[in-house]
């Protein structure tokens, strides 16, 4: 696995000002990847959309050693301001607790979660 660490930015106003997106990685326990997949699909990305947080996108890695546990995703927030808030509320959100009880009631479907925030290079055409 890519060990990420909590972020690493070029400037301290670029982080509070600047559009920020966050790389996600989320290793799913055994057995669980179909149920992660689901719970994206079916809730955490409409939950996301009620706190501002906008999905870029979502990929499954090629290795065959990630490919059966792991889900890759990137967000995109207005700012890293914006997106502390956007993850405090989003944590709180009532329908977000449900479903995160829901889906681990047989047992966690997360074995671990790695995160890293980026600002865009002024030549990346995702700006």
């Amino acid at each position: 696995m890519i060990g990420l660490g909590a972020g690493i930015f070029a400037s301290s106003s670029a982080q509070e000002d600047g559009k920020v997106f966050e790389l996600r990685i989320y290793t799913a326990t055994p057995g669980n990847l179909d149920n992660l997949h689901a719970r994206f699909r079916d809730h955490t990305i409409r939950i996301f959309g009620n706190h501002g947080m906008k999905v870029v996108g979502f990929w499954s890695p090629l290795s065959e050693e990630e490919a059966g546990d792991t889900l890759i995703y990137v967000l995109e927030h207005a700012s890293q301001q914006a997106a502390n808030a956007s993850w405090q509320a989003f944590g709180q959100d009532p329908e977000w607790k449900s479903v995160s009880d829901a889906s681990n009631a047989n047992g966690p479907i997360l074995a671990g979660v790695e995160r890293r925030y980026m600002l865009a290079t002024d030549y990346s055409p995702l700006q």
